[in-house]
């Protein structure tokens, strides 16, 4: 997070010292099928998947009450296109507007395979975070304004293909 606040800030710097045409995006969570597997929303995915097939018996969460503001890496790689088209210079927040929690992602995933995640998914002490913020959203009305960026995906549709492109992987590689 610091050094995410220190690019952000070295970036307004050089914008206004020298006169660059530097833009700053404060993008929120961005998810797709090529997000790492240690983060949340992957674990998630493909322990859905997993069990589905018969790969995995549980998923082990911390906070599944933890919220945040889940959008589509595509949309949000569009936004950033847009940034760098504008004449002026300027930063943006990035955004859904959306708060969704980890409960919520869950339910979503394993119900698009069939099954209920509350046999599944166990709240883990191991994976609760210390200095958890409960709830995270964004505002990108500036987005919306200047740019007439808007997410195209919504978050069902984001957990599904999720789900899908594990299911895709994990039946392609048991041949």
């Amino acid at each position: 997070a610091v050094a995410k606040v220190y690019g952000h800030y070295i970036t307004v710097n050089y914008r206004e010292s020298y006169g660059l045409h530097a833009v700053s995006g404060i993008l929120f969570n961005h998810e797709s099928p090529r997000r790492g597997l240690e983060f949340v929303t992957r674990k998630i995915t493909d322990a859905a998947a997993r069990i589905k097939l018969g790969l995995a018996d549980h998923l082990p969460l911390g906070n599944l009450d933890s919220c945040r503001d889940w959008g589509f890496a595509g949309d949000y790689v569009r936004a950033m296109w847009l940034m760098l088209q504008q004449d002026q210079p300027g930063d943006y927040v990035v955004a859904t507007g959306q708060s969704h929690s980890v409960r919520e992602f869950c339910e979503i995933a394993f119900r698009h395979v069939g099954l209920d995640y509350s046999r599944y998914v166990r709240q883990d002490p191991r994976f609760m975070r210390p200095a958890e913020v409960d709830h995270l959203v964004g505002d990108a009305s500036r987005a919306r304004t200047l740019l007439g960026w808007k997410p195209e995906v919504d978050f069902e549709s984001l957990v599904r293909m999720m789900v899908d492109a594990d299911l895709a992987r994990l039946r392609q590689a048991q041949g």
